[in-house]
């Protein structure tokens, strides 16, 4: 077994360490599975449904990968596929452009789910680090290619009512 590389805050992810990532059936979940089982991982990943993640067992080293059926609005449902794992991957959120509530069907389940993903991280005494994902949604609503975005930009125009995908993002990370 390879030596973890040294990284200043000390939080190496080991060779043989165990990664969770929630909604791995998703776009951009579905490639970090893909490049954590080409580099030898041992994957938990969260989905809807394990009927429809057919493209994630047929992912090469499939193998190493195990699958948890979870809901982001279940408190609770994260325990056991976080439970074990060095490093969570939180990716999973509602992508849905025409909604009839945007409170019920975007923002609720992007808050709960990873109000529920955290607290279920804090239970779970192997978890060292978490990554959560978001979006340029959380950055800005309003593209402004003249100028380069920063850590001091934030969305502050989207709401309910103007676009409530990116008002997800927003509120999921500032909570």
């Amino acid at each position: 077994m390879s030596t973890p590389a040294a990284r200043p805050d000390g939080v190496a992810l080991p060779a043989a360490a165990a990664v969770c990532v929630t909604g791995a059936g998703g776009f951009v979940a579905s490639w970090l599975v893909s490049e954590l089982l080409q580099s030898g991982r041992l994957v938990r990943g969260t989905v809807r449904a394990r009927s429809r993640a057919s493209h994630l067992t047929s992912i090469a080293g499939s193998g190493r990968l195990t699958l948890y059926e979870a809901d982001l609005q279940s408190p609770g449902t994260f325990e056991t596929p976080v439970d074990g794992a060095h490093t969570v991957f939180h990716t999973a959120s509602p992508y849905v452009v025409d909604v009839a509530d945007p409170q019920r069907d975007l923002v609720a389940p992007a808050v709960d789910g990873t109000l529920n993903v955290l607290q279920a991280c804090a239970k779970a005494p192997s978890v060292r680090r978490v990554v959560l994902t978001s979006s340029m949604a959380a950055v800005t609503d309003e593209p402004d290619r003249s100028r380069v975005l920063t850590g001091e930009d934030w969305n502050t125009k989207s709401s309910l009512r103007r676009n409530p995908y990116y008002f997800s993002k927003v509120q999921a990370v500032g909570n």
